[in-house]
């Protein structure tokens, strides 16, 4: 979900390090660049995402980035997500009461 919801934020930006920064800046999460491309490439192979090669960039000494994209499928799986999780949330006391003793 964070890395579906991450590409929704950064898009047209989102490649790795742009993705791995916006889900370590909004969450207390640290995210291993190799999770990250694992989580992208399964995700890709279900086609909720969708990826392309950029332009090679001297910057980069010659080579491209490959940007993603949240696909149709990928949104609609990520809103049944949502949805489910506040379900299964509802009526769950998520930190203790104190005491009054």
């Amino acid at each position: 979900m964070l890395v579906l919801a991450a590409l929704i934020r950064l898009e047209p930006n989102a490649y790795g390090v742009t993705i791995r920064a916006e889900i370590e800046g909004k969450t207390t999460r640290k995210v291993s660049i190799g999770a990250l491309y694992a989580t992208l490439t399964r995700l890709e192979s279900k086609e909720y995402v969708e990826s392309w090669m950029g332009e090679s960039t001297p910057e980069r000494g010659g080579r491209a980035k490959r940007y993603y994209k949240i696909s149709a499928l990928g949104q609609a799986q990520l809103q049944k997500a949502v949805s489910e999780l506040g379900n299964l949330l509802k009526g769950i006391a998520l930190w203790p009461t104190t005491s009054t003793k």
